[in-house]
């Protein structure tokens, strides 16, 4: 069951305490804390792929939380990877409410226009259309046609100080989990990243956030998916009434959580930041 918890692409090599989160949710046992991190501790997958890092600097200011799922953005680009099905690029969208995240393969760096033609196609018309978006300073987000085509869809775009990627943090964050995730299941075979994108995304939506306390499929449908594909639904489907009034329950704790948390963080950053 650890195995299913950790080591699965639905999974993804998470840590200590998500790949714990995953099991509690089903099942028990006495000792299942302490045999997760002797498992998860001699990961030699995790020890290969993990993230470097390092003490930022610069006093933290944290972006107001948003009030709904889908309504703040963070958008960046996983570029410069190996070909895979003709893609060597990704576009990574994270709702900076829920963290719930989209990986879109792209054939390379695209243009303002289908930058802003891929949003529309693959997020806006499922969740609507945003009140804001963070993205860094590329040619992309700072050209003229970028601009106008979020004027005319009245979103607002925020722009990160030059190279200061802590303002984006969000999605740098998700970039880090999805190339630790990719060199897990892809360091011997870089050319096949792009079958193994949709697996990295359910993952990523899969897993306990720290900041909401549920994962963002939780927050953003109000569950969460079996561990194993096989393992029956133990639950009825709700009501209408039921499930909408869940739901805004839902938003209302992970509002107040990541205030707690947004604020949490920046005590704790700044006492290590100049």
């Amino acid at each position: 069951m650890i195995r299913w918890a950790h080591v699965l692409p639905s999974s993804g090599h998470p840590g200590v305490t998500r790949t714990v989160g995953s099991l509690r949710g089903r099942y028990w046992w006495p000792t299942l804390a302490k045999d997760v991190k002797g498992y998860v501790s001699s990961c030699s997958v995790c020890a290969q792929s993990k993230a470097p890092r390092h003490l930022p600097r610069g006093k933290l200011q944290p972006l107001p939380v948003p009030q709904r799922p889908w309504s703040h953005l963070s958008i960046d680009f996983l570029t410069d990877l190996p070909p895979s099905q003709g893609n060597t690029t990704v576009l990574v969208i994270v709702d900076r409410f829920s963290k719930s995240c989209r990986l879109l393969p792209l054939p390379g760096i695209p243009t303002a226009l289908q930058t802003a033609e891929a949003l529309f196609t693959h997020v806006f018309r499922h969740y609507g259309v945003p009140e804001d978006i963070v993205s860094d300073r590329g040619p992309q987000f700072t050209s003229r046609v970028w601009r106008a085509f979020m004027e005319r869809l009245g979103v607002s775009v925020s722009l990160t100080s030059g190279y200061h990627p802590e303002s984006n943090g969000q999605v740098e964050r998700v970039n880090q989990e999805v190339g630790r995730f990719l060199r897990s299941y892809c360091q011997d075979r870089p050319g096949e990243w792009a079958r193994y994108i949709p697996w990295a995304e359910m993952a990523q939506n899969s897993l306990r956030h720290s900041s909401t306390n549920v994962s963002p499929f939780q927050c953003v449908l109000g569950y969460q998916p079996v561990l194993a594909p096989w393992h029956p639904s133990q639950t009825e489907a709700p009501a209408v009434e039921e499930w909408v009034q869940r739901s805004k329950e839902t938003w209302r704790a992970v509002q107040d959580s990541l205030r707690q948390a947004s604020g949490r963080q920046k005590r704790s950053a700044d006492r290590h930041r100049s």
